[in-house]
């Protein structure tokens, strides 16, 4: 009891010091925001401060990566090739360890053999978005001025978390429909405009809406909505549900928007219709998103199709590509080329990993997660504060994974993207040994018969024990 009492004590110490070092508080873990705290107006601007990145909480780590020995191989390559044998895996598996600082490889079984990533595609793509756009960077939704007098256009950003009438707060913050409407009306009636013809524009994103390789069901389903530049809850009808997911986005999102204008005292003509805004068009509202290293860990965490599709499109329209599946995916290989990491990237057909046409190796994905955690390139460091965490969040929080007696013993102490598509199940990632080494993983089968995700909780355990 005694010993119970002191561990307790400590541990109230440390996370004591925890939250007065990093302002660390409950409504920063629900997303609510605290009692009496700053309400939403149409004057509300961006933060006057910079915008503090992901970087700082791997600095604040105890033990510097590397710090410890690396694990002993022989019996590593043991347990992890006994594990790799298991039939649930299938006929067709890949895997390989990594030291995060040096790169050696510690463990590989077919680590160069491209595979169906699912997911864990998302890892190339928000690597490409954070080290091409910038963390810090927001996608902003505007309105602008029409060609003629008391016309308005919506402009669409490419923000699919765009907050509609009927979403309630989350994390990240999303920027809100209902905000911009406020913005809006503001500007009109201070130019004494009170009623308007409006228009949207969806141009920025171009090509098809749908990735070759999708299910013609991912849709109906709720899996993603079509692509599109302008969407608010990411085409969902009900903010809340995956399903069901509306025909068509951009008119939906403005007709909402039209709606809210009504509220603000702004008479809007019952006509709808999409419109190019002209260029330089005087701006009359904007709201901006959260700053993309916050959408980074989010679609990590929560696996959001919706918006690794977006952030697809915005390295190709930054990479000069066309903003579509094709330039995104030319986009993303240009930023891994400059990084270093673009070989075994060998094919991307989308950004969400919904497509069963793309090809990445598991030494591509643990070279890049090696990357994020690594100081000589502080910009990717979202990549490893997204992942989801054993047990407790994301993907990895769901009560399924982590809970079989060969794995849960190391809740907690791994982090990792999870991918999964019918035969298809993959896992990488990053754990501490436990001598303090960090090392990254990725563990990868596509041939899977019914699903291994246990197996994967099983070898992403056995790096994190040795």
């Amino acid at each position: 009891m005694l010993t119970t009492l002191v561990v307790l004590q400590a541990l109230t110490i440390v996370i004591g010091v925890y939250a007065m070092t990093t302002g660390f508080s409950l409504s920063a873990l629900t997303g609510q925001s605290p009692p009496g705290g700053p309400t939403e107006s149409p004057q509300e601007e961006s933060p006057p401060v910079p915008v503090v990145t992901a970087g700082p909480v791997l600095a604040q780590l105890p033990a510097k990566p590397g710090d410890g020995p690396l694990p002993t191989k022989s019996t590593l390559t043991r347990q992890l090739t006994r594990a790799l044998g298991d039939r649930a895996l299938g006929d067709r598996v890949g895997a390989v360890v990594l030291d995060a600082v040096t790169g050696q490889q510690i463990f590989a079984s077919n680590a160069d053999a491209a595979f169906v990533p699912a997911s864990t595609t998302k890892i190339a793509v928000c690597a490409a978005a954070l080290a091409s756009l910038g963390p810090d960077t927001r996608l902003s939704t505007r309105v602008v001025q029409g060609a003629k007098p008391g016309t308005a256009i919506l402009v669409g950003g490419g923000d699919p978390l765009l907050a509609g009438p009927s979403a309630k707060p989350g994390y990240p913050k999303q920027a809100s429909l209902r905000s911009l409407a406020a913005r809006t009306a503001a500007t009109l009636k201070s130019q004494n405009i009170k009623k308007v013809t409006l228009s949207y524009d969806t141009s920025l994103f171009v090509g098809s809406a749908k990735a070759d390789g999708w299910k013609p069901s991912y849709i109906p389903d709720g899996n993603v909505a079509t692509v599109h530049a302008l969407a608010i809850d990411e085409g969902r009808r009900h903010p809340r549900f995956n399903a069901p997911r509306v025909d068509d986005p951009p008119r939906y999102a403005a007709a909402a928007f039209a709606g809210l204008l009504k509220k603000e005292g702004i008479a809007v003509s019952k006509s709808l219709r999409q419109a190019k805004a002209p260029a330089g068009a005087a701006e009359l509202g904007r709201v901006d998103s959260a700053p993309i290293y916050a959408l980074v860990e989010h679609t990590l965490t929560e696996s959001d199709n919706d918006m690794a599709e977006a952030l697809m499109r915005h390295v190709g329209l930054k990479e000069g590509q066309q903003a579509s599946f094709e330039g995104g995916a030319k986009g993303v290989t240009a930023v891994l080329q400059r990084l270093g990491a673009a070989q075994g990237v060998a094919a991307l057909s989308d950004g969400s990993g919904l497509s069963i046409r793309n090809r990445i190796s598991p030494h591509a994905l643990a070279k890049i997660i090696a990357m994020a955690g690594s100081a000589n390139h502080p910009d990717l460091h979202a990549i490893a504060s997204g992942m989801p965490i054993a047990g407790f969040s994301g993907t990895l929080g769901n009560g399924r994974r982590f809970t079989a007696a060969d794995s849960k013993g190391q809740v907690g102490l791994v982090r990792a993207k999870t991918g999964t598509l019918n035969n298809v199940n993959t896992l990488a990632g990053l754990a501490a040994t436990k001598d303090g080494r960090l090392v990254t993983f990725a563990f990868m089968a596509d041939r899977v018969p019914v699903n291994a995700e246990p197996v994967l909780d099983r070898l992403a355990a056995i790096v994190a024990r040795n």
